[in-house]
């Protein structure tokens, strides 16, 4: 009768597959760990992962990370999903974490409940460093205070926020938002409807200061051209693409339509293009469209959009390179920014 080879009870370490790789146990953690800061041969690395494919051998990440005192994680905070501009962050910060052995992970903060327990789940260090790139209006100065106080390496993209306990991402957009008015306005244009984001138009229409340099861009550059900022022309649509595409549709509806659209998403934008010429109107001469944001789909729309933003091609590598020298050279102050400023591109939709 055939005799079944014993059943191993124990898990296999690093030293059992050292010793089949016949390698160093410092070699399989280089290997196991993805590092690249030492060269090792790609026979060794085969043979190192053979050996511990064969062997069923997973590194213990807990135990890795009580002796490193590191999660080997970066966190990205953002406030939803489908955002290009988020895409782009967390792409950078993808390639860039790769290079020096950290994974990524994304934490939503959609509202001030779901900020209160992101900023406890980020104090209890989930992650090495942080990057909060939306839901500052919920997280606050407070919960900004909080982080802070615990001493988590952290980059918020903010304009107005000081580089005071974290560095500082900074795009600003008044310029580029006044340029595209005053585009508009030279080439005839007299009632420019704005599709903004959701919280941004409550605070218009309920009387409070918008807390949006877009918005304020927008109202700054019709006054200069003594132009009124028509309330029903300011309405929510551009947090999606549906969105857009049915506010696009109720403003060119009324009976007063605007002869240009100001969208504060360049996604949505690309939607108030295709509500126009679903109504029989023709881009741009019937109605204008500017979008906020650089999207690849800018260009290949037809007609093209015409966009504020930062340069196209442009990612965040200089920003995920500033979180990982924080994070890996641990230093109190020398808070730095980041600043890149937007521009309005005019393409065949205006």
């Amino acid at each position: 009768m055939r005799r079944q080879a014993p059943v191993r009870t124990t898990r296999p370490t690093s030293r059992d597959v050292a010793a089949a790789a016949d390698v160093s146990v410092a070699t399989v953690s280089y290997v196991m760990n993805g590092r690249t800061d030492r060269r090792i041969p790609d026979i060794t690395r085969d043979r190192v992962l053979e050996a511990a494919h064969k062997l069923g051998y997973v590194p213990d990440r807990s135990a890795r990370m009580l002796r490193r005192r590191s999660t080997e994680q970066v966190c990205l905070v953002i406030g939803g999903f489908g955002v290009p501009v988020l895409d782009q962050m967390a792409a950078s910060l993808h390639e860039v974490g790769d290079r020096h052995g950290f994974g990524l992970i994304t934490m939503v903060v959609n509202s001030p409940s779901s900020a209160r327990r992101g900023i406890d789940r980020l104090r209890e260090r989930v992650a090495d460093g942080v990057v909060l790139a939306g839901g500052l209006h919920h997280v606050g100065a407070a919960g900004l205070d909080d982080l802070v106080s615990a001493d988590i390496p952290m980059m918020v993209l903010s304009n107005s926020a000081p580089a005071d306990g974290f560095d500082v991402y900074r795009e600003p957009e008044t310029d580029a938002v006044r340029d595209a008015v005053d585009h508009l306005v030279r080439t005839g244009r007299r009632s420019i409807a704005y599709l903004g984001h959701e919280r941004e138009v409550a605070e218009f229409h309920a009387g409070r200061p918008v807390d949006s340099d877009r918005f304020a861009g927008f109202v700054d550059a019709l006054e200069s051209h003594g132009l009124p900022v028509r309330p029903d022309l300011v309405v929510p649509g551009a947090d999606g693409r549906a969105e857009g595409y049915r506010a696009a549709a109720a403003v060119l509806g009324l009976p007063e339509p605007p002869d240009a659209i100001i969208s504060a998403s360049s996604r949505a934008a690309v939607s108030a293009i295709w509500a126009a010429r679903d109504l029989g109107l023709t881009v741009p001469s019937d109605v204008a469209v500017v979008g906020a944001g650089t999207i690849p789909e800018a260009q290949v729309t037809r007609p093209t959009l015409s966009t504020m933003g930062p340069d196209d091609g442009a990612d965040f590598s200089d920003a995920a390179e500033m979180l990982f020298d924080r994070i890996l050279h641990p230093r109190h102050g020398d808070w730095r920014e980041i600043s890149r400023p937007w521009t309005f591109t005019a393409r065949g939709s205006t």
